[in-house]
């Protein structure tokens, strides 16, 4: 056989070993293609918002007095009182059972009048309002742990992911939601 013929197949069978060997190391070391998502922790505000509660109220009222020293009272009473007082005793006795009996009856008429304009009272309804406030707890996104390989991220995302989370061709994360912060 021709030397040459011997080195040249040899020559291609090594050359046509060295591309299958490199093509099949690239084949075999495929960059994943999902990352793992490790943690996943809601990230909350708390929301007021305020109302108004409104209740009616019932209000009493004194009304106006129009005889404030009871002037009314203690006259009528002191009258009843000494007409009363008249009719007890005789001579001077009389007269001190009068004095008395006016003294007694006026004392009594104006408490009685007293008595009578404190319960003189009328009632209101007034309605009453106040602010207060309803609180709600909203999720305002997700603070994602992640692991590729041996490296491992946060993001914050806006939508809770599932287990995985897809990579593209260059092993970047693919969102289709924008992330707030990656490391």
């Amino acid at each position: 056989m021709n030397k040459s013929l011997v080195a040249g197949v040899g020559i291609g069978a090594l050359a046509a070993l060295g591309v299958a060997a490199v093509a099949g190391s690239h084949f075999t070391q495929h960059p994943p293609q999902f990352a793992e998502v490790i943690a996943v922790q809601p990230q909350t505000e708390t929301i007021k918002t305020p109302h108004e509660v409104c209740r009616n109220v019932n209000v009493f009222h004194r009304r106006a007095v129009q005889d404030e020293n009871r002037l009314t009272g203690s006259v009528l009473g002191a009258v009843a009182g000494g007409v009363l007082g008249h009719q007890f005793g005789g001579g001077h006795g009389r007269d001190i059972a009068t004095v008395a009996g006016a003294l007694a009856g006026g004392y009594a008429g104006n408490q009685a009048q007293q008595s009578l304009q404190n319960s003189d009272t009328y009632q209101t309804s007034h309605r009453r309002c106040s602010t207060q406030y309803t609180q709600e707890q909203r999720t305002k996104g997700y603070n994602v742990t992640y692991k590729v390989g041996d490296k491992q991220g946060t993001i914050m995302m806006d939508h809770k992911p599932g287990s995985v989370i897809p990579l593209d061709a260059q092993g970047n994360l693919k969102l289709s939601e924008p992330t707030v912060q990656k490391s």
